[in-house]
């Protein structure tokens, strides 16, 4: 899945052609090849061996001498598939367990037989949560376990919503008519399992909404609707 990160590298540039004296002509022709979209102004040396710097207008980022690998804004990629190694990396060490997921606890939507599956804590006036779920309905062979997770602290009037959607006796469409049809529901009147999902989202650190598990554990905060399906995959 390509990054927003590195779409912004290919934004074209006005472009000189001159290199760093330090650099050989046939390094900076390797690197120009390698990374075809990207205008370069110049290439240098670093003090680190074999990384060089490439100046783009007033932005400056790094590849080795290959040109098959660029770093730009703390995360290096893969040039010739713009894959984000950092983040995959990053997915992989803060990989968590699916089974410790009180999925009895989530509001389930989509096919019960869907080869993906995902699970989503979500804000119901988070507007990011919002445009998730309006392009989740595009994408019906997703089965999907929705966490309501309520950031009181920028949405004072999201734990009652919550609650409402919870104890409704269909607990998706009332999600629906809350966050896509602005519905406002009776206020509730059950036992909720917020507290236990909050308590949950603190222990795995997850500090905004939409925070979406794969099923094989990978974390990802915010919505990516295009791509979705191939990042849960695993092919990001």
């Amino acid at each position: 899945m390509r990054t927003i990160l590195f779409t912004l590298l290919l934004l074209a540039m006005p472009a000189w052609s001159h290199a760093g004296s330090d650099v050989s002509p046939a390094t900076v022709e390797k690197i120009r090849k390698a990374i075809p979209d990207l205008n370069i102004d110049a290439v240098r040396k670093t003090p680190i061996d074999g990384l060089y710097e490439l100046q783009v207008g007033k932005n400056i980022f790094y590849s080795d001498k290959s040109g098959r690998h660029l770093i730009a804004g703390g995360h290096m990629f893969e040039t010739a598939t713009h894959r984000d190694l950092t983040r995959a990396r990053l997915e992989d060490i803060n990989r968590i367990d699916w089974n410790i997921l009180p999925l009895d606890k989530a509001i389930v939507s989509g096919n019960p037989d869907a080869r993906l599956s995902m699970a989503v804590f979500t804000d119901p006036e988070c507007p990011y949560c919002k445009q998730l779920e309006k392009a989740l309905q595009q994408m019906p062979d997703i089965r999907v376990y929705t966490f309501l997770y309520p950031l009181t602290q920028i949405h004072p009037q999201a734990r009652a919503k919550a609650e409402s959607i919870w104890c409704s006796k269909d607990r998706h469409q009332a999600l629906l008519d809350v966050m896509l049809n602005n519905k406002t529901l009776p206020a509730a009147t059950c036992k909720t399992p917020l507290d236990d999902i909050a308590a949950l989202g603190q222990k795995l650190d997850i500090s905004g909404t939409p925070t979406i598990i794969a099923s094989d554990g990978r974390m990802l905060a915010g919505s990516p609707a295009n791509g979705l399906k191939a990042w849960l995959a695993g092919d990001h």
